[in-house]
């Protein structure tokens, strides 16, 4: 028998990439699996549970988003200032115009796992609106969602 170990990732062996991902390209759940996929880290060979090892992602035309169905009516945001009765509420229509990197990043907060590591996980999430981006210099790779 061969002297097989089980890999095990340390904090400071983590290396991390930059991708970035068109939001207009797939619907918004196809797009949020993959940003949390990539955020996790579970795609790399060296994906340790308890070690957070994934990598930045980029998100452009946050306001282009897809979403399928009746959803741009029928679905609601919540949120709530913590005084009674201040519960808010819009649909997707709504917190597009205002806010639409919200959109983004509440599908993917819904998709990473609610551990101590999803914080920092989702701080490596970065949504913006229209094709620019402040991250060139990072030289992000480009992820493709059919």
């Amino acid at each position: 028998m061969v002297n097989a170990k089980t890999f095990s990732l340390k904090t400071a062996d983590v290396t991390r990439e930059w991708y970035v991902i068109d939001a207009a390209s797939a619907p918004l759940g196809r797009v949020a699996t993959v940003v949390a996929a990539l955020l996790v880290g579970k795609g790399k060979p060296t994906y340790t549970p308890h070690i957070d090892g994934g990598d930045y992602v980029v998100i452009i035309n946050a306001e282009k988003t897809v979403v399928t169905g009746n959803k741009e009516e029928d679905k609601v945001y919540y949120r709530h200032s913590g005084y009674p009765g201040a519960l808010k509420e819009a649909t997707v229509k709504e917190v597009r115009a205002k806010n639409p990197e919200r959109l983004i990043e509440a599908a993917v907060k819904g998709m990473v796992p609610r551990n101590k590591l999803a914080p920092l996980r989702l701080a490596r999430l970065k949504v913006f609106v229209g094709e620019e981006h402040a991250h060139t210099a990072q030289t992000p790779k480009k992820v493709e969602i059919k």
